[in-house]
């Protein structure tokens, strides 16, 4: 019998706030002109209540770094000003609790298109397109010294790991936890429905490590040196390539609205800039692309 252990566990604002320093360089965005072009490829009841929700699903830095009801940083929230001036709407955030919680309002209709990054698998399209504008990887985030000796997915039997819910990671950590149960060697999964919630667990030692995407890892490392390290860096980690990015209904007039966007800010250098300004180099693409990943 499989005994893969699943908890649901949730954080307050007061102890999500503990990990939500921002980078201590910063540097000017600069104004996007409107294009009217673009802007005609938006819906007119969007244009004419002159907004546009954007949903996330929680504190994911550097990208999404929640500082309180419906208010922004990091970014996804500088890309989401640029865009919002290109199609000249304004674009109002609003979180909801992790990644499932997001799909489902996003299905019912009550959010118009999230700048993510989500992860982008054909899985997922039924019913909406990927805009992918990232190239992500998977690592561990463990305690400093690495004591549990992680160097790939391989290592995690035996151990308790921790992992967001409702995500790509969290399916590929459970079908290693099922070939270690197979193996003698049971994996306890924890599932969280935030990312503060998960790393939190392994800076009290609860979780011997956080399998999740390695740029928010990294932050979370930058931000506790002296606790944490980084483990497993630049694998497969079960794994092929993994494209992240905007999402909105398919095959609609607004999903070339933002692919439209995200590539002039690409030809513009603002892509770039912003990219850099939070430390994610590395998880820059070439070009913007409907559905990139295979």
């Amino acid at each position: 019998m499989m005994r893969t252990k699943i908890k649901m566990i949730g954080l307050s604002a007061v102890l999500a706030a503990t990990f939500m320093a921002t980078p201590g360089h910063s540097s000017d965005i600069p104004v996007q002109k409107l294009d009217e072009q673009v802007r005609a490829l938006v819906p007119a009841t969007i244009r004419d209540r002159g907004y546009m929700v954007a949903v996330n699903n929680g504190s994911y830095p550097p990208y999404d770094i929640v500082l309180g009801p419906d208010k922004l940083e990091g970014a996804s929230a500088d890309l989401g000003v640029a865009i919002g001036q290109i199609l000249g709407v304004e674009i109002r955030h609003q979180t909801v609790s992790g990644l499932a919680a997001m799909l489902a309002g996003f299905d019912a209709g009550r959010y118009d298109m999230s700048v993510g990054p989500i992860g982008d698998f054909p899985d997922r399209r039924s019913k909406i397109d990927f805009i992918d504008w990232v190239q992500e990887y998977v690592a561990f985030a463990v305690q400093k010294g690495n004591p549990r000796n992680i160097k790939n997915l391989d290592d995690v039997c035996g151990l308790n790991i921790a992992v967001m819910a409702a995500g790509s990671a969290e399916r590929v950590l459970k079908k290693k936890a099922e070939e270690c149960e197979a193996a003698g060697k049971p994996t306890i999964v924890q599932s969280f429905q935030d990312q503060n919630g998960a790393i939190l667990s392994v800076r009290s030692k609860r979780a011997d490590g956080f399998f999740s995407g390695q740029a928010p890892l990294t932050y979370f490392v930058s931000q506790a040196p002296n606790i944490l390290d980084l483990a497993a860096a630049n694998l497969p980690n079960g794994f092929g390539d993994i494209y992240q990015g905007a999402i909105a209904p398919n095959n609609t007039d607004l999903r070339k609205a933002l692919l439209a966007s995200f590539e002039i800010l690409a030809e513009n250098g603002t892509y770039a800039q912003i990219m850099k300004k939070w430390g994610l180099e590395r998880n820059m693409i070439k070009k913007p692309g409907i559905n990139l990943a295979k």
